[in-house]
């Protein structure tokens, strides 16, 4: 009796997907608008940029993706799919980047995984915050029982405290992404050693996002230089 297949983790930008359909409605909008009312050399202007800008926006916004497999790590990029067995991986690296480092020392940028520096320091406040409010205890309750017109001011004072850091004082302690790291470092502890992830790296060229835009370039360059 054969194990139930497992289902890869898939891990996607919803700000770059929803950034790319954005952008192809606006691109495919005012393209088929010069198109359809362009004169003399504007239909095909608009033509070839059009067969440049989409494959690129795809490529940038909606292709990126990070498959996450029992055996596996397979990383879409913008112009490239890198297949990993976690055996042959050997470390994940967060900093302005999220990065897979493989064994052989090769680093391979997680594009789906963007680093967002306002998220840290959102979760790097509320961690602060949880940790403050932990040491003091229940200080509200004391000041309460303490009763009179100060702990009145102090209750109004810490109300509109309140309102003000609300954002700052509930939701996660770690930035989503940093947390999307932890889980692929932890399932590297856990599947690298695996007979059956082992195996080698791999890298295909997205040829079916560049071919377009390169014969989009080339086009528009023709056209431009023709006049």
């Amino acid at each position: 009796m054969t194990s139930p297949l497992v289902k890869d983790r898939i891990y996607r930008s919803p700000q770059a997907l929803i950034g790319g359909v954005l952008l192809l409605a606006i691109v495919g909008w005012l393209g088929i608008d010069a198109l359809l009312r362009g004169h003399g050399h504007a239909p095909w202007l608009a033509l070839a940029a059009l067969i440049l800008i989409v494959p690129l926006v795809v490529a940038f916004t909606l292709r990126p993706a990070v498959f996450a497999g029992e055996d596996r790590l397979r990383v879409r990029n913008p112009f490239r799919v890198i297949t990993l067995p976690w055996g042959e991986v050997a470390s994940f690296r967060s900093g302005y980047s999220n990065e897979v480092i493989a064994k052989s020392g090769t680093k391979y940028q997680l594009w789906a995984i963007p680093v967002s520096l306002r998220g840290r320091k959102k979760a790097a406040r509320r961690s602060a915050k949880a940790e403050a409010d932990a040491r003091r205890g229940r200080t509200g309750s004391a000041g309460r029982g303490s009763g009179g017109i100060g702990a009145g001011i102090g209750g109004f004072g810490g109300g509109f405290g309140g309102l003000r850091d609300a954002d700052d004082a509930t939701g996660p302690t770690r930035a989503e992404t940093d947390k999307i790291m932890d889980d692929l470092r932890e399932m590297l502890e856990n599947r690298g050693p695996a007979v059956s992830a082992q195996g080698e790296v791999t890298v295909r060229w997205a040829y079916e996002v560049a071919a377009p835009a390169v014969a989009g370039a080339v086009l528009l360059v023709i056209l431009l230089v023709m006049g």
